[in-house]
């Protein structure tokens, strides 16, 4: 990603070559947030060949205060991606590439649950948050989809209000010790959800953003 024109090479050697329907990304490319200009021609490629691409935070502050007590995981890693989806929302990425399919990890960081101050910086700072944009936070994520990892019944109910029940996937982190070893039984211990809405998070949801057909993969097609 520092050299983007490489980026894209690799890109659409994925997509077209090898079959894959994405790639993944971090939450910041060395000194650069994912709003920088270099970065523009990687999400025009990734939006033109419908490539859908997954951010998972990494390179985490670990001196200092967030030495101790695994903070780097715990509190830097949803703050990477909170800063991420800010930088792409306050950027005008997201509505200069509407088409463009990304998915946040770890339940979109903190986003989802302080869009509200998040939305009110945009319209209380326009000079400061509003300046490549005319869309607002909470309009721009409901674009984007986030995983299910959030590890609690109640913030993952809050999840799937606030982004709508197409946008939330199964998340694992699989084999992290962080991570959902038993993918798929948090969802089904979900029993204010119906069925309708375990399998789009299950299966159905991924299938849209990953632009498969959802139906080839039924068991019932088999």
């Amino acid at each position: 990603m520092q050299a983007p024109e490489l980026a894209i090479q690799e890109m659409k050697r994925c997509r077209h070559e090898l079959g894959f329907p994405g790639v993944q990304i971090g939450t910041h490319v060395n000194d650069w947030n994912l709003d920088a200009p270099e970065l523009l021609p990687f999400f025009a490629a990734a939006e033109e060949h419908c490539c859908a691409i997954f951010v998972h935070p990494w390179d985490m502050e670990m001196g200092g205060r967030m030495e101790k007590y695994f903070l780097p995981w715990l509190v830097g890693m949803t703050t990477e991606t909170t800063a991420a989806l800010c930088c792409l929302m306050f950027g005008g990425i997201l509505e200069r590439f509407p088409n463009l399919r990304m998915c946040f990890a770890h339940g979109g960081g903190c986003a989802p649950y302080t869009i509200g101050r998040i939305d009110h910086g945009y319209h209380a700072r326009p000079d400061l948050c509003a300046q490549l944009t005319t869309l607002s936070p909470r309009t721009q994520l409901n674009r984007v989809y986030c995983d299910s990892l959030v590890h609690d019944q109640r913030a993952l109910k809050l999840l799937v209000d606030v982004i709508g029940q197409d946008r939330v996937v199964l998340g694992t982190d699989y084999p992290f010790p962080l991570g959902d070893l038993d993918a798929g039984k948090f969802i089904e211990s979900m029993e204010e959800f119906g069925d309708d809405l375990k399998g789009k998070i299950l299966f159905e949801n991924a299938c849209d953003f990953l632009g498969l057909d959802r139906r080839k993969y039924d068991a019932d097609s088999t």
